[in-house]
């Protein structure tokens, strides 16, 4: 534990543990709205699962029980929460943002994103379909042109197994043309100039149009078939919020804040319709009753999907030490917070280019404001190196933006920073269909907090790097430890790698295992996790592959290890690990609704939740008629 004290916490004295304070560990709520309930109604395969299957079945009749339905209901949803857009990259190999891959963290993709190219949402959406029908039964697919995606269904009119297109980036499924069942990429190149008219027998489509978008997409890209990816992305952990005491976080679904023009993105400036930042004409999304039956494309539509933001607004108090509920450490000489989301940090880009958000001068991502004249500085990299210190209110958004955490310290005792009125203030990207929607008329709410927080060593390499104890990356064998903050006790273990896999994949082994003894014993995470190939192949494959899972601890209060290993001399190019840990003494949870109705005024209205009890829906809103959702917000006061 020595080695990582002295590398996370340079120059501290006092690492804070033993936390008393309460905080807000993983709130989330949904309404009863039809399309875009919220965050509880998808925030693990369990739940989404569930919600998926009953959108399915009230818009189709459906049942969801055949390998079919749920990959269809799975195909379905993500047509009405993920559009196409070019998403910003993390600088996950600390070469800068543009000597860097996608994310492929399906959690971090589907909540901080909602949109990305077709490789990146397709490679994301392995790790649902890992959750969904089994191990290595999809795949990304290359063809003309276009990164598609397959799944291996069984079970009818599939037999012991078939390969079957699923496209939710151009929405394109095709059936036989007999309707029996959804056809492989393999069988529709030779097909396609027949398969590619939406016009071609549509009673055999059920419902789902071939180029559900636009006319012309299938028929331009099911010409060849070029390549495979198995196990091209993965799950990392669930997305979850933990909020102390004095702060709030709020999720406007348009961009602009507050005042409507501060727009704050992680992606490709489109500037449509004067309004900065990603934007997709043609998407489903925010249009979710037009898709199933449809007779036509979407049309082109500017601004049809935008992103959302989440705005951390944190004010610690020092008057009454409940500021410790958010310190990783502090000493005679400094304080240092940390921060977490399951978003993106956004930044206003210094100019108009399209990729202006690479550029210096970002703002607006990290502001830090107050009276103290103390030295700021943050860490990207679990405090290996700091940015050069900045005093007074100071914008720190360079060093923090395309990222998802940081540390930040402050260069005094927490004694000097009373009555300093500090102020941390985070402006994240977000996902606008997994934020809570508002109806017209009466709107039934469900609370629930599972008490839990993350504490994590990645995704990005330099900080997995600052964990390592034994290996490196780039070798075959590399072990990580860290520890839940402030004495916390760890109660579930996430691991991910990303490996060099061979092309074709190579006949190997992976293996993920933790100890919580400092390594006398190891527990699997992953045992002999190997790809499975399945016929029909492409000729060319991807040469790199992911491993991930889960595991429960019961409530480690110390250090838990995680080895990656394999038996194929494989090398990782990086490894993470998180650990769920449960907040003590938790808070109440105050949460609010903000809304315009018929005459464009806004409402607002809140409730407060108690710190501990079960699911709690006893709260309705009124919202009125013309119901159009401005911000929801957690605080914790």
């Amino acid at each position: 534990m020595q080695k990582i004290v002295r590398l996370i916490v340079v120059g501290i004295t006092c690492v804070v543990c033993g936390a008393a304070w309460g905080s807000s560990g993983d709130p989330q709520i949904k309404t009863d709205d039809l399309w875009y309930p919220g965050e509880l109604s998808c925030s693990t395969f369990e739940r989404l699962f569930k919600t998926q299957a009953e959108l399915y079945e009230r818009a189709t009749g459906r049942t969801v029980s055949s390998d079919e339905d749920k990959a269809l209901a799975s195909w379905y949803w993500r047509n009405l929460h993920y559009w196409h857009g070019e998403e910003g990259k993390c600088d996950l190999f600390g070469k800068g943002f543009k000597n860097t891959d996608w994310n492929r963290d399906y959690w971090g993709g589907l909540f901080a994103d909602g949109f990305g190219l077709c490789g990146t949402t397709h490679a994301q959406w392995n790790g649902e379909m890992e959750a969904l029908l089994g191990h290595c039964r999809s795949r990304s697919v290359g063809v003309s042109g276009h990164n598609s995606f397959e799944v291996f269904l069984t079970g009818g009119a599939y037999g012991t197994g078939k390969w079957a297109l699923l496209d939710h980036d151009i929405s394109t499924a095709i059936f036989a043309p007999d309707g029996s069942r959804l056809l492989s990429i393999a069988e529709i190149v030779p097909q396609i100039g027949t398969l590619k008219d939406p016009m071609f027998k549509p009673e055999r489509q059920r419902g789902w149009r071939v180029s559900g978008l636009e006319d012309g997409d299938a028929g331009g890209v099911y010409t060849s078939n070029q390549s495979a990816e198995y196990l091209a992305g993965y799950a990392g952990p669930p997305p979850m919020v933990h909020l102390r005491p004095g702060e709030t976080l709020r999720r406007y679904l348009k961009p602009g804040l507050e005042d409507g023009k501060t727009f704050v993105f992680w992606g490709m400036n489109y500037n449509a319709k004067g309004v900065p930042g990603p934007e997709r004409s043609r998407s489903w999304v925010n249009q979710p009753e037009r898709m199933y039956q449809t007779t036509k494309g979407t049309a082109h539509v500017v601004g049809q999907a935008r992103y959302a933001n989440a705005v951390y607004t944190y004010r610690p108090r020092f008057d009454d030490e409940s500021y410790k509920a958010g310190v990783v450490s502090e000493g005679d000489q400094q304080v240092t917070f940390e921060f977490r989301s399951p978003y993106v940090i956004g930044c206003t880009p210094a100019n108009d280019s399209k990729w202006g958000i690479y550029d210096a001068g970002g703002t607006n991502g990290l502001i830090v404001s107050g009276k103290a004249e103390a030295p700021l500085s943050v860490s990207v990299d679990q405090g290996k190196t700091w940015s050069d210190p900045k005093y007074g209110t100071a914008d720190l958004t360079d060093r923090v933006k395309g990222h998802n955490q940081y540390l930040l310290r402050i260069g005094a005792p927490a004694k000097q920073l009373q009555g300093s009125g500090l102020t941390i203030r985070t402006v994240c990207q977000a996902n606008v269909a997994t934020i809570p929607h508002l109806h017209d008329g009466v709107n039934k709410v469900t609370f629930e907090s599972s008490g839990l927080a993350h504490t994590s060593a990645g995704p990005a390499l330099g900080q997995a790097e600052a964990h390592v104890i034994e290996g490196k990356m780039g070798s075959k064998m590399v072990t990580l430890e860290l520890a839940a903050p402030r004495g916390e006790k760890a109660v579930r273990v996430y691991a991910a790698s990303w490996q060099s896999s061979g092309a074709p994949p190579a006949p190997v082994k992976y293996k993920i295992e933790y100890s919580t003894d400092g390594g006398k014993s190891w527990a699997s995470v992953v045992s002999d996790w190997q790809i499975t190939r399945r016929e029909p192949e492409p000729a060319d494959f991807w040469s790199q592959s992911f491993a991930w899972g889960e595991a429960e601890l019961k409530g480690v209060a110390g250090p838990v290890r995680v080895r990656f290993r394999n038996d194929g001399g494989k090398t990782y190019r990086k490894v993470e690990a998180h650990l769920a840990y449960r907040v003590s003494n938790p808070s109440p949870t105050t949460v609010r609704f903000a809304w315009t109705d018929g005459n464009g005024k806004i409402r607002t209205v809140e409730h407060v939740y108690p710190a501990a009890g079960p699911v709690d829906a006893s709260w309705s809103v009124d919202a009125g008629q013309k119901v159009a959702t401005q911000w929801v917000e957690f605080a914790v006061e």
